[in-house]
């Protein structure tokens, strides 16, 4: 099928196409959504009709993101967790995501379908959250029909070079697809580098729940750093005996202690990698004795918790 046919078959069936593009893409999988909804846009044949396009992608949208609110209210930072497990570097995603939606509360929702990567996590984290679901529905709603009009009503803007594009498209479309495929090379590239730079970090020796269960009993006993977001423990509630932190506290937060000081960061996230990047972060300061919670937190609440009532 050539560009032409694409075209012709969007402009016949654009509602559920779209439709189905934009509640695919929203549910998590890697279908992109703006290409069909610029082209949807500057075939649509009148005002009605764009309306019409409008409606049924912020619904798709909105539809997906409920799903996800409802998997965050039922089963909490583990909906996310295991969202932030697939991408490609995890590292700081469950943190990320808790950061952008504290700072900027229901508003996250509204600007998620901008920013790469926060459209599927946002939802999640405002059910584990609590969000009221008419502040939740209002704030998806607006979000969603803010992002699927900017991209129809720049394909309405801009039809002429769309369609100027699809002719061109149809007949360079092996040159087209060759430097798109080595842009996406490069940049898959990237994302593994860093995947595999995070790897490298992630061999420092961990210590495991109970092997921290024996050195919380001991004469020196080891800090426990505590480096979960603020609605995690909000949520899930505070380590007792642990000091929360955040990572670029560190450095200020470490100043008194002494170097050899025993120290165990723990996290919530995919690999540890909160916890990893701090040990590493206090061994770049001089601290010798340093290890991250193998599991983190919920090897913590599953194993050392209930042995030594340490979750208040």
């Amino acid at each position: 099928m050539d560009m032409t046919e694409i075209s012709q078959a969007i402009q016949r069936d654009a509602a559920w196409i779209v439709f189905l593009n934009v509640l695919l893409q929203q549910a998590g999988l890697p279908v992109p959504a703006v290409p069909t909804l610029l082209l949807a846009g500057s075939l649509a044949l009148s005002w009605s009709q764009l309306g019409q396009l409008l409606a049924v992608a912020a619904l798709a949208s909105v539809l997906a993101d409920w799903m996800w609110y409802l998997a965050g209210r039922a089963f909490g930072y583990r909906v996310l967790s295991g969202l932030c497990r697939l991408s490609i570097n995890p590292g700081s995603c469950v943190s990320d995501t808790e950061r952008r939606f504290l700072r900027w509360g229901a508003w996250s929702l509204v600007v998620a379908k901008f920013v790469p990567g926060f459209s599927t996590v946002a939802p999640p984290i405002a059910g584990a959250l609590r969000m009221s679901w008419p502040n939740f529905v209002t704030a998806a709603a607006l979000g969603a029909a803010l992002w699927a009009g900017a991209a129809l009503g720049l394909g309405w803007l801009l039809r002429g070079e769309v369609r100027t594009s699809i002719v061109l498209l149809d007949a360079h479309g092996m040159r087209v697809a060759g430097v798109a495929l080595g842009a996406l090379a490069l940049w898959l590239g990237w994302k593994f580098w860093q995947k595999y730079r995070f790897e490298q970090l992630a061999t420092i020796p961990h210590i495991t729940p109970l092997e921290l269960i024996d050195a919380l009993a001991s004469d020196q006993p080891p800090l426990l750093l505590d480096l979960r977001g603020p609605a995690l423990i909000a949520e899930a509630g505070p380590i007792e005996g642990a000091l929360a932190v955040s990572i670029g506290q560190l450095a200020e937060v470490a100043r008194p202690w002494p170097k050899d000081r025993p120290i165990v960061t723990l996290c919530a996230c995919p690999e540890d990698a909160s916890a990893v990047q701090a040990a590493h972060r206090l061994v770049r300061l001089g601290y010798t004795a340093v290890q991250p919670l193998r599991g983190g937190y919920e090897a913590w609440q599953s194993t050392v918790a209930p042995r030594i009532g340490g979750v208040s």
